[in-house]
């Protein structure tokens, strides 16, 4: 388990930082702000374990920088992507099927929740943390390392690709099939399963850290079946050649595509 502190004190962070980004979101009319926190988050929660456990020193280091890595260029390209274009259209629906409910209900069922999953899912990084034996890093810790880095990088090139080719006029109301894209349909959700992956891997190096597996777990179900692939391909069903494209591309884990 977490060591209390750690535990503790992500808790009180993931309580309060959602709390006052809720008060600023009604400001703003705004509730895909919380979109940007998401990355935040586990940043936040990082730097909370690598402060108060008591884990191994070399094992909290490369937890909380590997995880800010990730966190960090996540929240920051949302943040480019997003801000000053409106609330996000997922939101808008709800807003209009809440009514006058919505204010309230969003602190619940957007703010609180993703905070709520913030914390289960970064268990592996607070177990890790908690842990101090083995004192030293091992194979386990240097394939966790090795798996965030590759979906750090898959996930940074998928989104770099995309916001490259929408530039062009052209490809509006088209679909992305290069790069990385040609041999996934989710290259960027791909890369965030490897990353928890990775991240769960520093749990396991401590030897007590197994059952933390319901993080990466729970991630994955969210990014194939509930969150991430599901309503983005749920959006995209009526572009020109997207049928074509589910028929020639895997939908998740890469492959050579079909002819």
């Amino acid at each position: 388990m977490p060591s209390h502190s750690v535990a503790l004190y992500a808790a009180m962070f993931l309580l309060v930082v959602p709390t006052l980004l809720w008060l600023l979101s009604l400001r703003l009319s705004d509730a895909s702000i919380v979109d940007i926190f998401w990355g935040l988050g586990f940043v936040g929660v990082a730097w909370i374990g690598f402060g108060w456990g008591d884990g191994a020193a070399p094992r909290k280091l490369w937890l909380a920088v590997f995880a800010s890595l990730w966190g960090l260029r996540l929240s920051g390209y949302l943040a480019w992507r997003n801000l000053g274009k409106g609330e996000d259209a997922r939101y808008q629906a709800m807003r209009k099927r809440n009514g006058d409910k919505w204010p309230l209900r969003s602190l619940f069922v957007v703010f609180w929740l993703q905070a709520a999953l913030i914390f289960v899912i970064s268990l592996p990084l607070q177990v890790a943390m908690s842990q101090p034996s083995p004192s030293s890093l091992g194979g386990l810790d240097v394939v966790g390392m090795a798996l965030v880095l590759l979906g750090t990088a898959c996930e940074g090139t998928a989104d770099w690709q995309l916001a490259r080719w929408k530039r062009d006029p052209q490809h509006r109301g088209q679909v992305m099939q290069h790069g990385l894209w040609r041999y996934t349909r989710h290259p960027n959700y791909f890369g965030d399963f490897v990353v928890w992956w990775g991240l769960y891997c520093g749990a396991l190096a401590t030897g007590v850290g197994a059952w933390t597996v319901l993080s990466p777990v729970l991630m994955s179900l969210l990014l194939m079946r509930v969150s991430g692939v599901p309503l983005l391909e749920k959006s995209m069903k009526e572009r020109p050649g997207y049928a074509d494209y589910v028929r020639r591309t895997s939908s998740f884990f890469p492959r050579p595509p079909r002819d």
